[in-house]
């Protein structure tokens, strides 16, 4: 079957995103990153804010403030019901329209359907650095604690709510190092497996 749904998981720095961005403007499809954060949002009643902090990334205190957060009677907690709104939006944005979707954990949401390509990009340590330092204008020490910070937030989250192992190659159809093959070789290479 032929692959309409790119999604994109990816280390903190790697440049992911762009290379996502760059690739849905050559395909002329849609592109879904941060632009769901609102609608997310109004789904699950909770502040485009809380969202951002909390839709990708875990507590900062760590996989245990899953395990202890507050629940309802139910037994959801609040991450639980940011992470069903962003399941059930990613699910319809699917359904709807071939597109690039970044981070959310959608290579898990959509591991059902046979028309997506799964596409994890990392980086060397110094490259992606350098970089974060560059976007956020940092020195290299803040910027390592960034990188460190959010890449391990991402991966207690991914790992909370897929119950496998972030970055493991065997969850990815593709897995690219950005810092050796640079961000246009990435970008080709994801295109060529989609036959373009």
């Amino acid at each position: 079957m032929e692959k309409r749904i790119i999604t994109i998981s990816r280390e903190f720095g790697s440049g992911g995103r762009f290379i996502g961005e760059e690739v849905a403007k050559k395909l002329g499809i849609a592109y879904y990153d941060k632009s769901i954060i609102n609608e997310i949002a109004e789904k699950s009643g909770l502040s485009p804010e809380y969202v951002k902090e909390n839709a990708e990334l875990s507590p900062k205190k760590g996989l245990f403030a899953y395990a202890f957060a507050g629940r309802d009677i139910t037994g959801k907690s609040v991450e639980d019901m940011v992470y069903e709104a962003q399941r059930k939006m990613i699910l319809d944005i699917a359904e709807k329209e071939p597109c690039v979707i970044i981070g959310r954990n959608a290579d898990y949401i959509l591991k059902e359907r046979e028309d997506v390509l799964n596409v994890f990009i990392h980086g060397n340590m110094p490259e992606k650095i350098q970089r974060i330092g560059q976007l956020y204008h940092v020195g290299e020490k803040e910027a390592a604690k960034m990188l460190a910070d959010t890449d391990k937030r991402r991966m207690t989250n991914y790992n909370f709510y897929t119950d496998q192992k972030w970055g493991k190659a065997s969850n990815y159809t593709l897995c690219l190092n950005s810092s050796q093959l640079g961000y246009d070789r990435c970008e080709k290479i994801i295109m060529e497996c989609l036959g373009v």
